[in-house]
């Protein structure tokens, strides 16, 4: 089984999709870690993310294993992950490891924006899952204060709101929702109803 859970920064895709792995026994892909993972090698290298030469470099030269996955988290590598993944060269040297990483028999979850229309558009379930603008800020705001970093709420709004127009205007795969996706609104919703909410979508899925 394939499930596909897209969706913009912040709407709760990523703990909807871990506790969709875990309930059932899949292997989980986080997809927006890669770029993640790219946009702060650029960085590191003092490079810029829009450069796609340096972008198209540090794809290439990924290593999966090698990931800080809290490096990763920052502000400053979310920024620099939407401008690599506007590239569609960058792209398509991840499209491969996302396809390869979906092609295990033993099935898979993969979380991103691209995975439903693009990336799996054969997927056996796939959610798009939301929410408003003012509480993805919270969320994000909350996860960045507790990592120690300082922002203040309109900046960060301004910020998530450039990322979605980027997100959602680049030529090359762009966030939208697939036509047979699941809409999860999780604005009101907390993580024990989001991701009940996400079990039942998917069961209703394996039941037809």
């Amino acid at each position: 089984m394939i499930i596909a859970v897209d969706g913009p920064t912040a709407s709760g895709k990523g703990t909807v999709a871990k506790h969709l792995a875990t309930r059932y026994g899949l292997k989980l892909l986080d997809t927006g870690t890669l770029y993640r993972a790219v946009g702060l090698a650029v960085l590191d290298a003092g490079g810029d993310p829009a450069d796609e030469a340096a972008a198209l470099a540090a794809a290439r030269a990924l290593d999966l294993d090698a990931i800080d996955q809290d490096r990763i988290r920052s502000s400053a590598a979310g920024t620099a992950a939407s401008k690599v993944a506007a590239q569609p060269a960058v792209r398509a040297v991840l499209l491969k490891a996302q396809r390869d990483f979906a092609a295990n028999p033993a099935g898979a979850v993969l979380d991103g924006r691209d995975i439903g229309t693009i990336i799996c558009p054969d997927a056996d379930v796939k959610l798009f899952v939301t929410a408003s603008l003012e509480a993805r800020t919270e969320r994000r705001l909350k996860e960045l204060r507790g990592r120690g970093e300082t922002i203040d709420f309109e900046t960060l709004k301004a910020q998530i709101e450039e990322r979605d127009a980027r997100d959602m205007g680049r030529a090359d795969a762009p966030l939208r929702q697939a036509a047979d996706a699941h809409l999860l609104d999780t604005t009101a919703l907390n993580v024990e109803e989001a991701t009940a909410a996400a079990f039942r979508i998917v069961d209703a899925a394996r039941e037809v």
